[in-house]
């Protein structure tokens, strides 16, 4: 789904516990770069290169990677994707961020008794396999090498240009991105999108809600027009004045 020039959002559909989850990575290109914004979840990378050819893209030319955080819907086929690639690619996450996706830490949400209730979770007809090889993955989560950290309000050259804004509380060292050009914001986890309404973070998948609300108020100093969240989508309409009323809520 192409929303301007150079940028693109990629509905990446999976059967996830018993139902169809669609994740929203973006896409951003210009003449010499294809950068992608998450990763998705592991067994993922062969529908990225369908989603990439969808927009007029070759995934063989991705050449950057940009993670918001360290979820396992966020880096699931990093691995994959770097592994296949015909050359090196970087990847940039923020500081605190750095260490889960390296897996020196484990994911602040995959803790022992979170992979007790998941595994529970999973519906009873699913097959003892596929059961174990899910607990195996979240026991063990995806790891790659972080090539560059990013700071907070740091302007990546690339694509018209890719602002860096710290939007902790989803998890410790969240971030989201503003593309200028298409005065687009990728939100990530920092919002969700709900029946074409824009709302603010979830707070049962945040690691701090106060947190999480307080980053919103960081987004108001931009000027965006669309916002794209990893769950939900595409958000169009007065998105500066909806971010300002969640800010203030």
């Amino acid at each position: 789904m192409r929303l301007n020039h150079g940028i693109a959002v990629l509905p990446i559909s999976a059967v996830m516990m018993g139902r169809t989850e669609t994740i929203y990575p973006t896409l951003l290109w210009d003449s010499e770069n294809v950068l992608l914004v998450d990763t998705g979840y592991p067994g993922q990378a062969d529908k990225f290169s369908d989603a990439f050819a969808e927009v007029g893209q070759s995934i063989e030319k991705l050449n950057r990677i940009v993670v918001t955080h360290q979820d396992l819907d966020h880096i699931g086929s990093l691995p994959a994707l770097l592994s296949g690639s015909p050359h090196a690619i970087e990847v940039y996450a923020g500081a605190v961020e750095k260490p889960y996706i390296q897996g020196e830490k484990r994911p602040v949400r995959l803790t022992p008794e979170a992979i007790a209730m998941a595994v529970a979770a999973l519906p009873p007809e699913v097959p003892d396999e596929w059961r174990q090889k899910f607990r195996h993955t979240l026991e063990n989560p995806p790891r790659a090498k972080v090539n560059r950290t990013l700071s907070d309000g740091e302007e990546l050259p690339y694509c018209g240009g890719i602002v860096v804004i710290d939007t902790p509380g989803h998890t410790p060292g969240h971030i989201s991105l503003y593309h200028r050009p298409s005065k687009t914001l990728i939100a990530a986890d920092a919002m969700v999108v709900k029946d074409g309404q824009l709302y603010g973070p979830v707070p049962e998948y945040a690691c701090d809600i106060a947190q999480a609300r307080q980053s919103l108020g960081r987004l108001t100093q931009y000027d965006i027009e669309t916002v794209v969240c990893y769950h939900g989508g595409v958000f169009r309409g007065d998105a500066g004045k909806r971010i300002a009323e969640l800010a203030g809520e």
